[in-house]
């Protein structure tokens, strides 16, 4: 019996709106290819983001989900949700791959933010302008408040989520977030060049 994919805002008992999904996978391996379509672009923007390497986001993206796969018995309900054990389980491989390759890269960032097609070229330049101008500061960050703010940014996870992707509390999360905020505001504000008025 093929499952139709559950719309995302519908949620689950206990609040996690991938927890039916997720026991179908448990019984049945072939539906956790609906968990499978729903994450895969996310998990592989967030490994790009990180290790700035198509090639390696792939092969960290592939060994996540084999990894979520393989465990996906030994998941239970018990207050993280579904998204918050992939991304760990991401975090993880992100981890493990930077590690093996000994360095960071800090061109990582390159795509956080693309500008929005205009039929105006001079805002089309500018909005390219104005995403290099974030790139350049998102990469000064350290790693922990860099990966804060795409999880939250891009990725959309909230702070329950993401304290449990990296292995903190709730609290230090939202406190690495506003730190993080204020930071990227500082560094924006510094380079900011002002603009000849025309």
């Amino acid at each position: 019996m093929t499952r139709e994919p559950r719309p995302r805002g519908d949620v689950g008992p206990g609040g996690d709106p991938d927890l039916e999904d997720v026991r179908a996978a448990q019984g049945d391996r072939a539906a956790f290819a609906i968990l499978y379509r729903r994450y895969v672009d996310r998990v592989y923007g967030y490994a790009f983001y990180l290790l700035g390497d198509h090639h390696d986001a792939e092969d960290a993206t592939e060994r996540t989900f084999l990894a979520a796969l393989a465990a996906i018995d030994g998941f239970r309900d018990t207050g993280a949700s579904f998204r918050s054990w992939l991304f760990r389980i991401a975090h993880n491989q992100v981890a493990n791959a930077l590690r093996s390759r000994g360095r960071r890269r800090d061109d990582s960032l390159d795509r956080v933010l693309e500008p929005v097609s205009s039929t105006d070229p001079a805002a089309e330049v500018t909005a390219a302008d104005d995403a290099r101008h974030v790139r350049a500061a998102l990469a000064t960050l350290a790693d922990d408040r860099r990966q804060v703010l795409i999880l939250r940014f891009v990725d959309g996870l909230s702070a329950r989520e993401i304290a449990d992707v990296l292995g903190r509390s709730e609290g230090a999360v939202r406190v690495l977030q506003h730190r993080a905020l204020r930071d990227l505001a500082e560094r924006l504000a510094a380079t900011d060049d002002p603009r000849p008025a025309v």
